[in-house]
C-alpha cells in the first residue's frame, strides 16, 4: 500500500479522515449500492458541526420541485441565496446540506433555499438541470411572499450542484430574460474526461477519489459526449456576460486544476471573477465545518459574497 504525498500539508481533521480512508484499504463507492452510497453521504453529516438555530425553517413543494426556506429573521427583503446540493448526481439531499444552510443564512442574513433536484440513476440527463433551472423560476416567482428580495438573487452549489449552479446561469443567460446578481461555484465538476493532471496526482487517496467522480458522472450522464457542454461545462463555448462569479477550489481535489481552468477563461470572457484556494483541505472540505478551520472560513466567506 504506497503511502500519500503531502500527508502532513493537510488540516490535522482532514488528515485524519485521510488515513482511516488509507488504512481501510482506500474502499471503492464501485463496490457500493446506490443506497449504500447515499447512506454513507449521510453518515459524514456529524462532521458538519453544530446546528444554527433559526427564525423558520419550511418545507415547500411547488410543481414537483422541493424546496427547503431558511429564514434567518423576522424581516422582508432579504438578500437570496439558491443552493444546489452536492453528491455527483446520485446522493446527497436536503439533510446532507442543512448545517450549511443554516449557517449561510445566519450569517449571511439571506433566505436560503435548497433545492432537492431529481438523483441519478432514477432520473438521467437532462432530469437535474431541468429541475435546477425551475427551481430558479420558481423562487422568482414566489420568494418576495417569503421574504425574498427578488433582485438579489446568488445561485450557488458544490460539487455537482456547483456544476448545476453554472449551467443554470448559463441557459439563463441562453434564454436572455434574467440573470442571478450572482454565482457561487464550489469546487463545481467541469469535466467528465477525468484526465487533468489534479486527478492523476489526488485521484486516489483523498476520499473523494475518482472512482467516486466519474462513476457519478456515467451515471446521470450515460453515454452522452465528454465534450458535450453540458456534461463538461468547461467546454461551454461562450462565457461572456455570465454574472458575477465566486469560486472556491480545495488544494488536494482532483477537480482542482479544472476549476482554476475555469477561473481563466472567466477572466478571458471578461467576467467579473475571483478564485480562493482553500488548502490543506480536500473535495468536500465545505461540509467538514466541525473538524476543519477551512470549512469554517469558507461558510464566512460564502456567507460575506451573499450579503455584500
Amino acid at each position: 500500500m504506497h503511502k500519500v504525498e503531502h500527508l502532513d500539508h493537510l488540516e490535522k481533521g482532514i488528515r485524519q479522515l485521510v488515513e482511516q480512508f488509507v488504512e481501510a484499504g482506500r474502499p471503492s463507492v464501485l463496490h457500493q449500492s446506490i443506497e449504500e452510497r447515499r447512506a454513507g453521504y449521510l453518515g459524514t453529516v456529524p462532521l458538519a458541526g453544530d446546528k444554527v438555530e433559526l427564525y423558520s425553517i419550511q418545507d415547500v413543494n411547488i410543481d414537483d420541485i422541493t424546496l427547503r426556506l431558511y429564514q434567518p429573521v423576522d424581516q422582508t427583503d432579504l438578500p437570496v441565496l439558491i443552493y444546489y446540493h452536492g453528491g455527483c448526481f446520485v446522493s446527497g439531499d436536503l439533510e446532507t446540506h442543512d448545517q450549511q444552510m443554516r449557517q449561510l443564512a445566519y450569517e449571511g442574513k439571506a433566505l436560503v433555499i435548497a433545492v432537492q433536484y431529481r438523483l441519478a440513476p432514477e432520473y438521467t440527463y437532462p432530469t437535474a438541470h431541468d429541475d435546477a433551472v425551475r427551481a430558479v423560476q420558481i423562487v422568482r416567482e414566489h420568494v418576495t411572499a417569503w421574504g425574498g428580495d427578488r433582485n438579489r438573487i446568488t445561485i450557488a452549489g458544490d460539487s455537482a450542484g456547483g456544476h448545476l449552479a453554472l449551467v443554470t446561469c448559463l441557459r439563463l443567460k441562453e434564454q436572455g430574460d434574467w440573470l442571478p446578481q450572482r454565482q457561487i461555484l464550489i469546487y463545481p465538476m467541469l469535466d467528465a474526461s477525468g484526465t487533468s493532471t489534479t486527478y492523476a496526482q489526488y485521484g486516489n487517496d483523498y476520499i473523494i477519489t475518482r472512482d467516486v467522480l466519474i462513476s457519478g458522472y456515467e451515471a446521470y450522464f450515460g453515454d452522452l459526449p465528454l465534450n458535450h457542454p453540458e456534461v463538461s461545462p468547461l467546454y461551454a463555448e461562450n462565457f461572456a456576460g455570465l454574472p458575477e462569479t465566486y469560486m472556491l477550489t480545495a488544494e488536494f481535489d482532483p477537480l482542482l486544476f479544472e476549476n482554476e481552468a475555469l477561473y481563466r477563461k472567466l477572466l478571458l470572457a471578461d467576467v467579473d471573477v475571483h478564485c480562493r484556494r482553500y488548502l490543506g483541505v480536500n473535495h468536500g472540505f465545505f461540509q467538514l465545518a466541525g473538524i476543519s478551520i477551512a470549512a469554517r472560513q469558507s461558510l464566512h466567506d460564502v456567507a460575506t459574497m451573499i450579503y455584500c
